[in-house]
């Protein structure tokens, strides 16, 4: 996909498994550990001041009750947060079974000898990758020669030192990781404490592993990209804006900078972006990139159109780059809906929806780029086409078929014949890249009861074989659950994917704990399969895992993602709704059992599936939620998403957003389900006071009796990322613990008071 669009949510970049992710953030949230109070007992819940502002938007008036919680520098409004923090504490570390669940998650978690994110795979048969053994807390950065080589570590986030304004914001995380092409430097973002604006790049000699001393800040959009000198490489970062700036214009006027090893970040030239290339003219909402390719004569330059997936695409010669004879040439404008490009020698690849809802891959000379001309080596089929990797001997392509992943070799040449590589598990299967210069591809492949493992294709004996760098313990599958998918139909007869994933035997009488995840934009994909170990605790105590391919999703390519975007977006949470109605009709569970999850802008399915539907749901969590529609547009990540959700400056715009603003459909004396709403304070995607106000909103309401609490982790940002794995092992064991006390498992029952 367009690779600024990804971006916007970040979890994605940080070990490119998608949906390995984005399962993380909506069937098990984050926050940090729970600490008991002395007494053991909760203290009192704070209770929020009203004092409402009404706005008129187009002679409809709004009343925001809670608008001065959006000043998160205000000492009351940040008393208000801790006493909620503290309450949610108390309350959840007093939920009996807690301890047992948390003791086993860790068994479970602990049992996996190795997690592995990011390979790298260079020429020499060179392996970089991030791994994450048992008991630490953050992946780091190693090194080895040959599968069977020696590792060595060769970068400890832990151990980078950042700027004395970071230090305190948290854990140390490696956000990308960008090798020089001749494997002798490593550029990598450092991220503290899940501040993503706040990421700085450090570059590190591979020899020594010690830092060359070059230091870039407020590198959010830095993702390095090195040129073929290997002592310079193009990056992206944000404004250097005073204090008195509006926050809006902190993620605006997106600009590409050329860094030469050994001299001042400060007076890096712009050669991209907004106000540089005058024949080029960048919104200065839009973010503009640059990437390269090893071995490759031709350096790519993008302007993305916000959230949504294509893109403004260039070319010019990579040597060009950043000098006098820089003369871009434009080979892609946003109506050729472009999302991906991939070089090899002279051919210029283009993935596309256009005229092709789920995408097909054209083909054109580099040196005279024309799409009208252009060959289409993939042609779209019912299959979509989600990203690609340009290898020495072949294109290979990742498809999502049927809720299945496959990836497929598209040799080099006019008219390839498409191959489909025989994988040795049916489910998901992730591109994790490739080099132009070494034939073959990894990928990781898993489903919803094996974890799989990382895999690797050799074209020369055609095989597909287990790498062994990432180990899984004896844990890594379980025959004791199983899956089914089926289509649902929704309100408007439209088929919905749905998966289930359940303990073998079961009986369908209704009593089962259920979570129901979804998300639902930006084209983004949720419902693939995915299995990790821990998993097993919750299957264990005869829970149910369900996960809704909405619409706005990417399940079935782009129409599906505009038939839940803007003005269609009420469709998103609506075949949420007909989701959990199929689970309660087929009695997997019911009402009282039944829970609802949303994360990121998944908060607008979740939050909207609540208020619509409250008698559905006996819990719901949202995580880092998009819950003020109406006021997203006023944070700095809300200005991107305006191509996705809308602006209250177009009378349309303000109809959409408001249909799709949770917090605005609260109603008084109301029986809501019971809601945990987790945040970080260094989220910079979903600002904090989006949760806080929908928590304050849901507690004045509510007339079930059913706790709706707030938990704040303030060393961490947007979701899990910045996470400890402790942290990560504590959310599983608390959002479980809350689930399994609000859907009636009695060893999860406080004494009655």
């Amino acid at each position: 996909m367009c690779p600024a669009y990804i971006d916007n949510e970040k979890e994605v970049h940080l070990n490119r498994r998608i949906v390995g992710f984005l399962f993380l953030l909506i069937s098990l949230g984050f926050f940090a550990p729970n600490l008991k109070s002395q007494e053991g007992t909760a203290a009192k819940q704070p209770v929020a001041p009203v004092r409402p502002v009404t706005d008129d938007y187009y002679g409809t008036k709004i009343v925001d009750n809670y608008r001065y919680m959006e000043n998160l520098k205000d000492p009351e409004v940040q008393e208000w947060f801790k006493n909620q923090n503290d309450y949610t504490r108390a309350t959840l570390a007093n939920i009996p079974g807690r301890d047992k669940l948390l003791a086993r998650i860790k068994e479970l978690d602990q049992s996996v000898p190795v997690i592995v994110r990011g390979v790298q795979r260079l020429p020499g048969d060179r392996y970089f990758y991030q791994k994450l053994l048992p008991g630490e807390s953050t992946p780091k950065l190693y090194i080895r020669q040959g599968l069977g080589g020696e590792e060595r570590l060769l970068v400890d986030p832990d151990k980078i030192e950042v700027a004395a304004s970071n230090r305190s914001k948290g854990k140390n995380a490696l956000a990308y990781v960008d090798i020089s092409q001749d494997g002798k430097y490593a550029a990598v973002g450092i991220t503290p404490g899940g501040s993503e604006n706040d990421t700085e790049i450090h570059v590190v000699d591979v020899a020594t592993g010690h830092e060359a001393g070059d230091v870039i800040f407020r590198a959010l959009h830095g993702d390095p990209q090195w040129l073929p000198d290997n002592r310079s490489f193009v990056y992206g970062r944000l404004q250097d804006l005073p204090p008195d700036a509006p926050k809006t214009e902190l993620r605006q006027k997106g600009r590409a900078y050329l860094h030469v090893l050994g001299t001042d970040p400060k007076k890096d030239p712009a050669v991209f972006g907004y106000g540089v290339v005058p024949s080029i003219d960048v919104d200065p909402k839009r973010t503009a990139h640059i990437s390269t390719s090893p071995g490759s004569k031709y350096a790519i330059g993008w302007v993305e159109s916000g959230v949504s997936p294509n893109c403004n695409y260039y070319i010019e010669p990579v040597e060009a780059v950043g000098t006098s004879n820089s003369a871009w040439r434009k080979f892609a404008d946003l109506s050729d809906d472009g999302t991906d490009v991939a070089m090899h020698g002279e051919d210029l690849y283009l993935l596309t929806f256009k005229n092709a809802s789920r995408y097909k891959i054209l083909r054109t000379d580099a040196r005279h780029p024309d799409l009208s001309s252009a060959e289409v080596v993939v042609p779209p089929t019912e299959a979509v086409v989600q990203t690609m990797s340009a290898a020495e001997d072949a294109l290979y392509v990742q498809v999502l078929d049927g809720g299945i992943n496959r990836v497929l070799r598209v040799p080099y040449g006019p008219k390839p014949k498409v191959e489909n590589l025989a994988l040795p598990l049916d489910g998901s299967a992730s591109l994790m890249g490739s080099d132009p210069r070494v034939p073959g591809v990894l990928f990781a492949l898993t489903s919803w009861t094996n974890a799989g493992g990382l895999y690797s294709y050799d074209p020369k004996t055609k095989q597909v074989l287990d790498t062994k760098i990432e180990q899984f313990g004896p844990y890594a599958h379980d025959d004791d659950i199983e899956a089914v998918n089926v289509k649902v139909k929704s309100y408007d007869g439209t088929p919905v994917p749905l998966s289930i994933v359940y303990p073998k035997g079961i009986k369908l009488d209704g009593s089962h704990p259920t979570l129901l995840g979804g998300y639902g934009a930006y084209g983004l994909v949720s419902s693939s399969p995915v299995f990790y170990s821990y998993q097993i605790a919750w299957h264990e105590k005869g829970g149910i895992f369900a996960t809704c391919g909405v619409r706005g999703g990417g399940e079935y390519g782009e129409d599906w993602h505009l038939a839940g975007k803007g003005p269609t977006k009420p469709n998103t949470w609506r075949d949420f709704i007909a989701c959990a109605e199929y689970l309660i009709d087929k009695k997997y569970t019911s009402p009282a059992h039944l829970a609802g999850d949303g994360a990121s802008a998944g908060g607008i399915l979740i939050g909207r599936a609540i208020t619509e539907r409250p008698d559905l749901f006996g819990a719901a969590i949202i995580h880092s939620g998009v819950l003020d529609a109406l006021r997203f547009e006023t944070t700095a990540n809300g200005v991107g998403n305006i191509p996705e959700f809308g602006s209250t400056k177009t009378k349309a715009g303000f109809e959409a957003l408001y249909a799709m603003s949770a917090y605005h459909h609260v109603k008084d004396r109301t029986p809501y389900p019971a809601v945990l709403l987790t945040v970080g304070m260094n989220d910079p995607r979903v600002d904090p006071w989006e949760s806080a106000k929908m928590t304050a909103r849901l507690q004045a309401a509510t007339s079930s009796g059913k706790p709706v609490l707030l938990y704040v982790h303030y060393a961490g940002g947007h979701g899990p990322i910045g996470a400890t794995e402790q942290q990560l092992q504590e959310a599983k064991a608390d959002i479980w613990s809350f689930l399994l006390w609000q859907l009636g498992d009695p060893g999860f029952q406080p004494p009655k008071r």
